[in-house]
């Protein structure tokens, strides 16, 4: 078998990770940065002339135009921790050089945090990740399939009416050729009927998108919304999931599947199901730049609003 290239590319070693990240002034200089690319910008006025004082141990830039004070963490997703930056871009690198991600078990364990702690920080990376995924849209050939995460409870319901169980669909755009995958949309949806499709098919499918699915009634809504369906045999077998314009729509929907069945033993599809999987889309559509990906995932912090605790744990698997 030849060597896949995606899975043996070099990534950030611990080693190039602790010289480059491993002290606290190095952590805080990169999220400058990262910010303030061009040096210092007031958030409330743009301007770049400023002060700046220590309170309470913190340091704060105050705006010579417009007397904004504002912090570095200010308006982030670092916004208002506790935690040494040092030990949060050691966080985000154990998330995004896991080839199999990590649990907020193991990041307590790794970090050496309460549980509380590292569940509050792996939910903040998992928003920004979802974040990030939002506006993305499928273009060319996409294959498309449908999907439960979950299963059934003891003593619940079995089936498609499990309590237990949140729809999904998850998307790959492939080459012209439907040989390579480019990049994929894994959400969840209310249900598999004609409305969730067709809101599905507007905010995520550019217009000249073709798709390839199964034979499942609400994907005829597609063809309404103005895109070319070729509608697969899937009978059955294995020969139905390796068929030419589903090949890798089921890899991946696989290897997702394996992935959150594997690292995370137990969690509330209910409510957080939209944020597992925009975790696993937002690995795999970066998948051939590990290199970059904590520093790309820094600017995903920093571009996304706060997000204390509370907020956190009302999460929606729904837009709107």
């Amino acid at each position: 078998m030849a060597m896949n290239k995606v899975q043996f590319q070099a990534g950030l070693s611990l080693p190039a990770f602790t010289a480059k990240f491993g002290s606290e002034a190095q952590c805080r200089k990169s999220l400058f940065s990262a910010r303030w690319p061009e040096g210092f910008r007031c958030p409330a006025c743009a301007g770049s002339a400023h002060s700046t004082f220590k309170r309470d141990g913190q340091i704060y830039y105050q705006c010579t135009d417009c007397r904004h004070q504002t912090t570095l963490l200010a308006g982030t997703m670092f916004e208002a921790t506790k935690l040494p930056l040092s030990i949060w871009f050691l966080a985000l690198h154990l998330l995004t050089s896991a080839k199999t991600n990590l649990s907020a078990l193991e990041l307590k364990r790794q970090l050496g945090v309460c549980y509380r702690t590292a569940w509050r920080l792996k939910h903040k990376v998992m928003h920004a990740m979802t974040e990030r995924e939002e506006s993305r849209k499928l273009n060319g050939l996409v294959q498309i399939d449908d999907a439960y995460l979950g299963g059934e409870r003891n003593g619940g319901k079995a089936g498609r009416g499990s309590e237990n169980k949140q729809a999904f669909l998850v998307a790959v755009e492939t080459d012209t050729d439907l040989e390579r995958p480019r990049c994929a949309v894994i959400e969840p949806v209310r249900a598999f009927n004609n409305d969730s499709i067709s809101d599905w098919a507007e905010r995520r499918l550019q217009p000249n998108a073709e798709v390839y699915t199964d034979g499942l009634f609400a994907f005829r809504r597609f063809i309404d919304a103005g895109h070319a369906q070729t509608v697969l045999d899937t009978s059955g077998g294995r020969a139905a999931t390796e068929a030419r314009g589903a090949r890798w729509v089921n890899i991946v929907l696989s290897n997702v599947k394996r992935s959150i069945s594997g690292v995370y033993h137990s969690i509330r599809q209910a409510k957080y199901a939209r944020r597992y999987l925009g975790e696993a889309a937002y690995r795999f559509n970066r998948r051939f730049r590990l290199g970059e990906m904590l520093p790309r995932l820094v600017h995903a912090m920093i571009q996304c609003d706060p997000r204390p605790e509370t907020r956190l744990r009302l999460a929606s698997n729904f837009l709107g």
